[in-house]
């Protein structure tokens, strides 16, 4: 029998080999007991309470740290995703689990009514999704998921399936979400760039009408404390502009809301680098992609660098200006190998001066500026600390050769996903968990950055830096 029908047919229960059982369990066999929990057949839910349908870029994370224990399960878990593709290339930001009941989760299937409102766009008749994005990390997903086992993924055409989803998703990106025509991409709603409630959007949002409070019942309600979520009229002003947007058959540059941000096109450019190393694993050129890299790279540095802040801003695209807030998604850009000298400086001093306060007054990556106006420690994005965005700044460090400060934010993702219980976002000064328990991409990107590297390639990127082209 060939390894794939072995790793098919394996028993459900053996499938995920844990460590030698300890007193107590390691963050290993904790971290994977929690995706073990949150497997649901086909992919992985966040958390079975709060979020329990399978949701984009949490998946793409969820796979990175599932390649470590199942080659397998990690590409299966962005096959299902991207079978929920639409016709127009966008990969929905939610595929919904018929199972789960409609008010488990707000805004329900009822509410997006994807396959009738988005039936221009060509979305897909056989699965209910939101008609809204997540930032597209999964080509790079898909590229680490591959090397953990490049024979089983060869073996099932992995990625010779994969590469024309991957490509038109970002066609999709490029050609319909280039809102202000100078190369990047725009988001149209603050869902679409995964942070959702940062003070960088309350400018733009301020212009959004709310949705009545009686038209919609918020879930997030019945799992957390209303001092750690969205306020309601934030929710509201949410809720209008994805009203807005289905109503208009989820067409794009047409809704009040549009943002570059700096962190959803530096994951763009991540993925094109990894395009380019798919497309060469594939027997094809990779210049188009690695160009096109090359491209956005510079557009992201004119269009929202800025000098006296220290790091990337987003810019309000309806009103042709760069919002002045401070959060971790102009940080994020770090992780780009094609980032200029100084500028990777300049990051790293800001990450680290009294705005973030890495290594000083804080272990892990807050999200928002600590001596902003708008700074929360506890609520959703306006301050804690969150794990995929601390990961994605120690592979930047361990990407532009800063060891120690790379290891030091290892140590400490380590230590407080352990220790919190695998929260989903923690109390920047005082790790305290914040949100739900169990989260899935909290104990998956704990399990990478457990797993040992080769030392010339700790990052997990050097295989998309550069190279050959093709």
């Amino acid at each position: 029998m060939d390894r794939t029908a072995q790793l098919s047919t394996r028993p459900a229960g053996r499938e995920i080999a844990y460590d030698p059982a300890a007193a107590p369990p390691s963050v290993q066999v904790r971290a994977a007991q929690v995706l073990e929990a949150n497997w649901t057949g086909r992919s992985t839910v966040p958390s079975r309470g709060l979020y329990p349908h399978q949701w984009s870029w949490d998946s793409a994370f969820m796979a990175i740290g599932l390649r470590h224990l199942s080659p397998l399960r990690a590409q299966t878990e962005l096959e299902t995703l991207l079978a929920a593709q639409w016709g127009d290339g966008r990969i929905p930001h939610i595929v919904f689990n018929p199972s789960v009941p409609l008010d488990a989760y707000f805004p329900s299937p009822d509410f997006w009514r994807s396959s009738a409102a988005g039936r221009a766009a060509g979305a897909p008749g056989t699965v209910q999704t939101s008609g809204i994005v997540q930032p597209p990390v999964h080509a790079l997903a898909a590229w680490l998921v591959h090397l953990a086992d490049p024979g089983l993924s060869r073996a099932r055409g992995f990625l010779r399936r994969a590469h024309p989803r991957l490509a038109a998703w970002h066609r999709y990106l490029l050609g319909r979400r280039d809102l202000s025509g100078a190369g990047l991409v725009s988001v149209v709603h603050p869902w679409e760039q995964g942070m959702d409630n940062s003070p960088c959007w309350d400018r733009p949002l301020s212009r959004v009408a709310p949705a009545p409070a009686r038209s919609f019942r918020r879930a997030d309600l019945d799992h957390g404390t209303p001092e750690d979520r969205p306020t309601d009229l934030d929710y509201g002003r949410y809720v209008r502009l994805a009203a807005d947007y289905r109503d208009g058959g989820y067409a794009d540059g047409r809704g009040e809301f549009a943002v570059e941000d700096p962190a959803f096109n530096a994951l763009l450019i991540a993925s094109e680098h990894a395009l380019a190393r798919i497309a060469q694993e594939l027997g094809a050129s990779g210049r188009e992609h690695a160009a096109r890299a090359e491209r956005l790279t510079a557009a992201l540095v004119q269009r929202l660098w800025d000098p006296a802040a220290g790091m990337f801003l987003c810019r309000d695209v309806r009103a042709g200006e760069p919002i002045p807030e401070r959060g971790v998604s102009g940080l994020i850009p770090l992780l780009l190998p094609g980032l200029p000298r100084d500028l990777v400086a300049t990051l790293v001093r800001t990450l680290c001066g009294p705005h973030f306060g890495l290594g000083g007054t804080t272990r892990l990556v807050p999200s928002y500026d600590l001596l902003g106006a708008a700074f929360d420690a506890h609520r959703y994005w306006r301050g804690p600390a969150w794990f995929n965005t601390s990961w994605l700044l120690e592979r930047g460090l361990r990407l532009h050769g800063e060891r120690g400060r790379a290891d030091a934010l290892r140590r400490g993702i380590l230590h407080t996903a352990g220790a919190s219980g695998f929260a989903e976002y923690v109390d920047p000064y005082t790790a305290r968990a914040c949100g739900t328990t169990g989260f899935g991409w909290t104990a998956a990107l704990a399990l990478d950055l457990l797993h040992d590297r080769p030392s010339g390639d700790r990052n997990g990127l050097t295989a998309i830096k550069g190279g050959d082209r093709g």
